[in-house]
């Protein structure tokens, strides 16, 4: 698909998952669980051991059925790899206008990591699709509103402090999505291999998106 078009399916989804482990092994299981949960863009860190393999696994085991991307992309050397990988979108914590640059010759969704309006902007301005609001925990959605009020054409996805009590507030401040790490893959259970509990996990955050934006 086009990057017009995953754009179009991160948006209607409302959810990108982050999914990072010290072990590539579970990954493409927890990936299925995500999927049967109803949560189908999928984001593995590049700080997952023998990451590339696990995107190429990944995407073999689930193909278009999920919307699959690289994060923690620090440089453009490293986006390529993804791409090539895989990959059809690309999420770094910071600013890098090359990595957009290089997102937009290969027509993949770039979500570039900022904070403060200059770096939002600076990253809106290169052509990023989304910005990704990190680390969203400090200010959280009263400083989301609050920026929305003199960029309301920036789509911004909170990421980090996004959980079940303020996944709320985030949509309603005017979150185009939410990046979900931890507080959807739980770390006790990816060391137990309780896929069950991440599945349940990944539709009840559904069903908030949903309500939420009614």
């Amino acid at each position: 698909m086009s990057r017009h078009e995953d754009l179009q399916r991160v948006l209607k989804s409302g959810i990108v998952a982050i999914i990072r482990a010290q072990s590539g092994e579970q990954l493409v299981s927890v990936a299925k669980a995500l999927y049967e949960g109803g949560i189908d863009v999928i984001e593995v860190t590049f700080t997952t051991p023998g990451v590339v393999d696990v995107i190429s696994a990944v995407r073999k085991e689930l193909g278009s059925k999920i919307l699959l991307g690289a994060g923690t992309v620090l440089d453009p050397e490293t986006a390529r790899v993804a791409i090539l990988a895989g990959a059809e979108f690309l999420v770094s914590p910071c600013v890098n206008v090359e990595i957009i640059k290089l997102g937009m010759r290969y027509d993949k969704l770039v979500m570039p990591g900022a904070y403060t309006p200059t770096e939002i902007m600076t990253a809106w301005e290169a052509g990023a699709d989304i910005v990704k609001l990190f680390p969203a925990d400090i200010g959280g959605a009263p400083y989301l509103k609050a920026l929305k009020g003199p960029l309301p054409q920036v789509r911004l996805m909170p990421t980090g402090g996004v959980n079940r009590e303020t996944l709320r507030d985030f949509v309603k401040a005017g979150a185009c999505a939410v990046g979900l790490g931890s507080q959807l893959v739980e770390k006790d259970a990816l060391e137990r291999g309780d896929f069950a509990r991440i599945k349940q996990l990944a539709s009840e955050y559904v069903q908030l998106v949903q309500q939420a934006r009614q």
